[in-house]
């Protein structure tokens, strides 16, 4: 079982989304230092992904850290705590296009800034309920 779900996004590669579910799995504590990640097969099978994006995923989040690949024992989730400025990371596209939009239409930082807060407190307050 993949302790993460695959929200297909037409234009990106799926190995890139596939490694963004991922990592959103790992920095949100569902994959906790050390707990399995699955296999090669299993990855690509859960996912619906070919067996060699399935490689790639894994390779790329073993390279930036956050796996350690065990001989005779399989993928795990690193020991290592998963850097402090990682979840922010995950953003930093859906940061950058919002950035952009508001440059575009004009909206000045600090009224982008107030409508962030202000979807943030309804959002919360939602979630609280």
């Amino acid at each position: 079982m993949v302790p993460f779900r695959l929200v297909a996004q037409p234009g990106v590669p799926v190995a890139e989304q596939v490694a963004f579910a991922a990592k959103k799995a790992i920095f949100s504590g569902k994959l906790r230092p050390g707990d399995p990640f699955p296999s090669v097969r299993a990855l690509g099978r859960a996912m619906k992904i070919h067996a060699n994006t399935a490689q790639k995923v894994i390779a790329q989040l073993a390279a930036e850290g956050l796996l350690d690949v065990l001989p005779g024992i399989g993928t795990v989730v690193a020991q290592r705590a998963a850097p402090r400025n990682g979840r922010v990371r995950l953003l930093a596209r859906d940061v950058e296009q919002l950035t952009v939009q508001a440059i575009q239409i004009g909206v000045p930082l600090e009224e982008l800034q107030s409508a962030v807060a202000e979807c943030w407190r309804r959002l919360q307050g939602r979630n609280s309920a």
